[in-house]
């Protein structure tokens, strides 16, 4: 009997929604999840681990990535590259795993191209209040970076409505058993 071929999973949403806390909540109830650790070329945040939250990179590497054709998408978001390495994510869906992606819209849209059987889910706040209250209350940005992050966000919302599913991250723990929900969901119609 072959191993069936792992799912991928993108999961978007703006800045400051919450998913990092829901996909680590995930990755702690679902052995069967790997997470895809992107590429960026900002500066590590304080407590961030390179190899672990990001693989931190220079420009310079950055556009050999892109030139030797190594990302399954990557985009510019508040001025930094980010991107996804297709080898890690192709290795980890030949093992059988379910990969996720914690992408933008950009780069959602490129994944969607070339890999039209993920499952696309979009994180949305209760509301944009709360949305901005838990960025600021995260601390990590300018002010300046914090205005910029807010006018993406209100940009990538109008996205939702082309992702597969639509969850509001109002309570974490109700929001993560939708995602798991979803998950399984696709697991039992796979082929």
């Amino acid at each position: 009997m072959t191993k069936k071929r792992g799912l991928l999973i993108v999961i978007s949403g703006p800045s400051g929604v919450g998913k990092d806390t829901l996909i680590e909540r995930l990755l702690e109830l679902d052995s069967n999840l790997r997470y895809s650790v992107s590429c960026t070329t900002r500066p590590p945040r304080p407590g961030e681990v390179d190899g672990v939250d990001y693989s931190f990179v220079s420009r310079e590497r950055f556009q050999q990535l892109i030139d030797q054709g190594a990302f399954l998408e990557n985009a510019t978001y508040n001025g930094n590259l980010y991107g996804t390495l297709t080898e890690r994510v192709e290795r980890e869906r030949d093992a059988g795993h379910d990969v996720v992606l914690k992408i933008e819209v950009q780069g959602a849209e490129q994944v969607r191209a070339k890999a039209p059987d993920g499952v696309f889910i979009f994180i949305v706040p209760p509301s944009v209040d709360e949305l901005v209250r838990r960025q600021v209350k995260r601390n990590t940005e300018t002010s300046q970076d914090m205005t910029a992050r807010r006018l993406i966000a209100m940009r990538e919302m109008e996205y939702a409505s082309r992702y597969d599913h639509v969850v509001v991250n109002d309570e974490l723990e109700r929001a993560v058993a939708e995602v798991l929900a979803i998950i399984r969901q696709a697991r039992s119609s796979q082929t």
